[in-house]
């Protein structure tokens, strides 16, 4: 019996998770193929729907999936990854309570490491700034705003220049994310106003900036100006071809020479790819490893690149974009290529067309482009919640999303802070009264 090959997957989101599960398909059940998938958390975040977390539609574990119960066959290795020696063919991980370091051999390399959020080096944006990247980011947006409702309507705030900056909240960037998460924060708060007795509609304030002269430019334009009017519509302030410049703990600062009041401020205008990249002696184009057709960084052989940290050519050679959709079935494909490479077989090109994007934009009504036919209103809500359900990994938690969405329609919203401080405790004497 020869050594065994050993995969290693960097990454889990949803172009390390997908290539994971199809290699167990395939190669799997070899005795002599070791997978092993490296991931910071040991479960997968489903992040379309972010946004609804953050607004209190959906309970916070509902959209992400235990890894161990996706994967039967691979190892899950939970750790961070700090080093990659491409020469060597090892990658260098720590974890544990101490972060010791391991060093994991490899024959087969899959890099999904994804993105992450780009502060761009303006002033107080990373000490003041929150993101939309993950679950913990989506749990600490809502209890930020919850605070600050909680905040606002003491007496201690009763002054305006108080409660304002408490009650103004303000998105940076036009595209889905922004947008979605503005519109879900929207209806958080205005729903939540009837249950603090002290504030009123006219003193929230929602401002969406956006450098471009349209929001959500992934969609056309008729469909940016239906969202524009649709938010307007709702109370939201919306700063068009203009840009954050700086942040501080009171106000946020735009390249219109204008300051909004603000204490909430979230960054949803920049990614870079994930740093490691930087390290690699591999040919980039931005920060991301550049493929080919197969998802094989050039020049590397057994080394392979999926999602937001590659650029993977389509056949006119511009690259894909950067989207769930394209990220999962380019794991599908990778894993195929994979299992073609240990057992003799043929490789296969990488060749997707999106099928469709979609927006929600609060109250029932969203924005969507499926196959090339534009959709708005309630019908692009429905659409936007039935595929993204039918997107969702696992029965159980498809279930589950589908039962908070029911209660959502008979039920308000709830206003619970999900902190995580320990009881108080005290040390005193034995037997004492």
């Amino acid at each position: 019996m020869g050594e065994r090959t050993k995969i290693v997957i960097l990454g889990g989101g949803f172009g390390g998770l997908y290539t994971a599960a199809e290699l167990e398909k395939r190669l799997g059940r070899d005795p002599n193929v070791d997978i092993t998938l490296v991931n910071r958390e040991n479960f997968f975040s489903f992040t379309p729907m972010l946004h609804e977390v953050a607004a209190s539609d959906l309970d916070l574990t509902h959209i992400v999936n235990p890894v161990r119960k996706m994967l039967k066959r691979a190892n899950l290795f939970l750790a961070d990854v700090r080093e990659i020696d491409l020469a060597a063919k090892t990658v260098l991980v720590s974890h544990g309570s101490d972060y010791h370091t391991h060093e994991l051999p490899y024959d087969h390399l899959v890099i999904g490491l994804g993105a992450i959020t780009n502060f761009y080096q303006l002033p107080g944006l990373e000490e003041h700034a929150l993101t939309m990247k993950s679950l913990g980011d989506a749990i600490h947006l809502r209890n930020h705003v919850i605070a600050n409702l909680e905040e606002a309507d003491t007496e201690c705030a009763a002054k305006a220049c108080l409660r304002e900056p408490l009650l103004t909240c303000v998105v940076a960037g036009g595209g889905f994310a922004g947008v979605e998460t503005l519109a879900a924060l929207n209806d958080f708060v205005r729903d939540a106003l009837p249950f603090y007795r002290n504030l009123q509609p006219e003193q929230v304030r929602m401002v969406l900036v956006h450098s471009g002269p349209v929001i959500l430019p992934e969609l056309n334009k008729r469909l940016g100006r239906y969202a524009q009017r649709k938010l307007a519509q709702r109370g939201v302030e919306i700063r068009l071809n203009v840009r954050v410049t700086a942040v501080t703990d009171e106000a946020v600062e735009l390249s219109d020479g204008t300051t909004i009041k603000a204490k909430t401020l979230v960054w949803t205008a920049g990614t870079a790819p994930n740093p490691l990249m930087a390290s690699l002696p591999c040919i980039k184009d931005r920060g991301r490893l550049c493929t080919n057709e197969f998802l094989e960084v050039k020049d590397w052989p057994g080394v392979w690149a999926v999602g937001d940290c590659a650029l993977i050519p389509d056949p006119t050679g511009k690259p894909y974009p950067p989207t769930a959709q394209h990220a999962l079935r380019q794991g599908r494909v990778l894993a195929r290529n994979i299992a073609a490479t240990v057992r003799g077989g043929r490789k296969r090109a990488f060749v997707f067309s999106t099928l469709g994007q979609l927006a929600t934009i609060g109250r029932r009504t969203g924005v969507a482009n499926i196959l090339g036919i534009n959709f708005s209103g309630f019908i692009a809500w429905w659409l936007w919640r039935t595929i993204y359900l039918s997107k969702l990994p696992r029965a159980e938690k498809k279930l589950r999303v589908a039962l908070d969405w029911t209660l959502d329609l008979l039920f308000s919203k709830d206003l619970v802070q999900f902190n995580t401080f320990r009881s108080p405790t005290i040390s005193g004497l034995r037997g004492s009264h």
